[in-house]
């Protein structure tokens, strides 16, 4: 049975009809011609029409006008423990259209009891309850209109055993942000993570040449400076990975960001105490930076599905891309401004925002998390079989397998050349371009921003192409062809070109096809071992950066003694190996369990 009733006032407590509320504890009641609201007692009627006109839409909710009767013999609850049903009332208050609300009690007693109204409108709960208690009567009107109910056909609300818990049919939908999938609020505070990362990293390459005259330092101390930084992160390449596969990628990373922020913040004050302590403290930063990448592979290897592997590692990665940028845009301005320890105060400080966001949202697995939909969980798990820590790390096992050599060598050759453009291109433009300072700083935010867009490009591609029905060794072996093939080509062009329009092209072009990469080898970790993809990451990761040390040590040396297509040949030989060990070794299935 439905009614339809008229509220005076503008809170959904003040009922306008002929009969009385009366409010007792947490009791309401509505009496009415012998009508119980909060025992809900009508006539017993042989139809079960009403049955179906709750299931209506709200504004057609309408019945022939009920009959009521004082016989408690006739008395008939509409709820019951096997069958729950529900009387729905409909309420307006001033012409203002609010919610209905509905009132379930136990079906089976001829003396219906007392329910609690559990929801009045949608968003006024508290407030309705308070505006109740403060009145004690109120007209009550209603209107009853025929309607035919006759075609309409659904089935009875299912019961909830009996609990008298009130049910509301009418609701809101959630805010965007509560149905952001989790897994992906994971991969932003990954991604913002990342961002921190090279923020941090490239300040001291705008801030070195100030402090260098502050100092007096030469080009040696220099020199030594920045390479400090990679004594702490090859410490932790591994260690980082062994500790995100034993403790959880969640603990680890937020480690990471917390130690190497501090050791950012510190930076000026280490320097104004002397090189020695300049040089530790840079190291610091290093051992905290060396835990993020195998943290971040760890837990993405468990919230990340394979359907989305490839573009949420490019998201991630392309943070480190944005985050180069980001620093080396706003790092002059701060240095002009207020000098140059506010680069490091400032972008040091950020990360405790971060932390703060890490602790309340992010958990190391799907398990862990206590807010996690179960739709979501269950699409999450069937992307990842295991799920559990790990106590041993196989070594052995791991070191005896020819696709994590292909890893391993294939990281090497990709870094030579990747670490090559990106730490030698400012001498490149200025020596062989004839581009001055400003520009040449200019033209060096380029590749970051083309390696951003394509990482993230590249990942799309590759999530197509599994979801297509491409096995996933073809989608690796294709993408880090690309990886390496792209480079290796616009490469050797830069000896044929003219101009300098034409040359940062090729660069721009080949950091571009480099990022393919991301949806290649980056990848590849989570395929072939996820229990240990933080143990992996590291152990590749590991060769990446002595690629990178001995590869611009290398290039200094070629220059001496011959020219920039001597430089770019060697890459060029490193990326055709690199590409012939990856397609000839690689694998896209699980090896590691």
């Amino acid at each position: 049975m439905t009614m339809s009733g008229l509220i005076s006032n503008r809170n959904f407590g003040s009922f306008v009809a002929s009969g009385n509320v009366y409010r007792s504890g947490k009791d309401i009641s509505v009496q009415r011609m012998g009508i119980s609201v909060s025992g809900v007692s009508v006539a017993k009627d042989p139809s079960p029409r009403w049955q179906h006109q709750m299931y209506l839409p709200m504004e057609k909710r309408v019945s022939k006008p009920m009959q009521t009767s004082h016989n408690k013999g006739e008395h008939r609850s509409l709820v019951s423990q096997q069958s729950s049903q529900c009387l729905n009332f409909k309420l307006k208050a001033c012409g203002r259209s609010h919610s209905s609300f509905l009132f379930s009690a136990p079906y089976g007693s001829n003396n219906v009891g007392h329910q609690e109204v559990y929801r009045l409108g949608l968003s006024k709960r508290k407030h309705a309850k308070t505006e109740v208690g403060k009145a004690n009567k109120f007209r009550v009107c209603y209107k009853s209109e025929e309607y035919d109910i006759s075609e309409t056909k659904m089935d009875p609300l299912q019961s909830t055993e009996g609990t008298g818990e009130a049910i509301l049919l009418e609701g809101r939908a959630l805010p965007w942000w509560q149905q952001f999938p989790k897994r992906w609020v994971i991969v932003l505070l990954c991604f913002t993570a990342f961002l921190l990362c090279n923020m941090d990293r490239v300040n001291m390459s705008i801030a070195i040449l100030p402090m260098s005259q502050e100092f007096n330092w030469n080009s040696a101390t220099v020199g030594l400076i920045q390479s400090s930084f990679f004594w702490g992160y090859l410490l932790t390449q591994i260690v980082g990975g062994i500790w995100a596969d034993k403790l959880g990628g969640k603990l680890v990373l937020g480690f990471g960001v917390v130690w190497w922020s501090i050791a950012t913040v510190l930076t000026p004050i280490a320097a104004k105490f002397g090189l020695p302590c300049l040089l530790i403290m840079r190291a610091f930063m290093g051992i905290g930076e060396g835990v993020a990448m195998p943290a971040m592979n760890n837990i993405l290897s468990k919230w990340i599905p394979v359907s989305e592997r490839s573009r949420s590692l490019a998201l991630v990665y392309s943070g480190m891309y944005l985050g180069s940028v980001t620093g080396l845009a706003f790092s002059p301005m701060l240095i002009q401004k207020f000098g140059w320890p506010s680069v490091f105060y400032s972008f040091g400080s950020l990360g405790s925002i971060w932390f703060v966001l890490w602790l309340s949202k992010a958990y190391s697995s799907p398990d862990e998390d206590p807010d996690l939909g179960a739709e979501e969980k269950k699409f999450i798990l069937g992307g990842n079989v295991s799920k559990e820590p790990v106590s041993v790390i196989p070594w052995k096992l791991i070191l005896s397998k020819a696709p994590v050599w292909a890893l391993i060598i294939s990281h090497f050759c990709h870094n030579w050349g990747t670490f090559i453009l990106l730490t030698w291109m400012p001498t490149y433009y200025n020596q062989v371009l004839k581009f001055n300072l400003t520009e040449s700083g200019l033209f060096c935010v380029l590749p970051w921003l083309t390696m951003a867009i394509f990482a993230n490009i590249g990942g799309w591609i590759a999530d197509t192409l599994v979801s297509k029905g491409l096995s996933i060794t073809s989608v690796r072996k294709i993408m880090q062809s690309i990886g390496f093939l792209g480079p290796a080509f616009f490469l050797t062009q830069l000896s044929h070109v003219r101009t300098p329009a034409m040359a940062v092209l090729c660069m721009a072009c080949s950091q571009g096809s480099d990022a393919f990469s991301q949806s290649g080898l980056y990848s590849n970790h989570q395929d072939i071992g996820p229990r240990y993809a933080g143990v992996l990451l590291g152990l590749s990761n590991t060769a990446g950066v002595l690629a990178g040390v001995f590869g611009t040590a290398a290039t200094g040396y070629i220059l001496q003694r011959g020219s920039w297509d001597d430089v770019f040949k060697v890459a060029v030989a490193l990326y055709i190996i690199g590409t012939l060990v990856w397609n000839i070794f690689s694998t896209g299935e699980k090896i590691l369990d």
